[in-house]
């Protein structure tokens, strides 16, 4: 029984693998809510992206190349 709550204790203090395990959940506290707005927002994104893609072309029709 000993033993064992010895290996227990030596798990429990063990901290190899924390810092990763850290940076991970940072970053994904940073990055899901971000998709979340991406998704929510995609409709308006595209929208605004296309307006300034016709903007930079300065609404000229395609060019004939044949």
């Amino acid at each position: 029984m000993r033993a064992a709550w010895s290996v227990l204790k030596r798990l429990h203090a063990d901290d190899r693998g924390a810092e990763g395990l850290e940076k991970l959940l940072i970053i994904a506290a940073v990055v899901l809510p971000l998709l979340g707005l991406l998704i929510f927002f995609s409709k308006d994104l595209m929208a605004w992206v296309k307006q300034l893609w016709e903007q930079l072309k300065g609404g000229a029709p395609p060019v004939d190349t044949g």
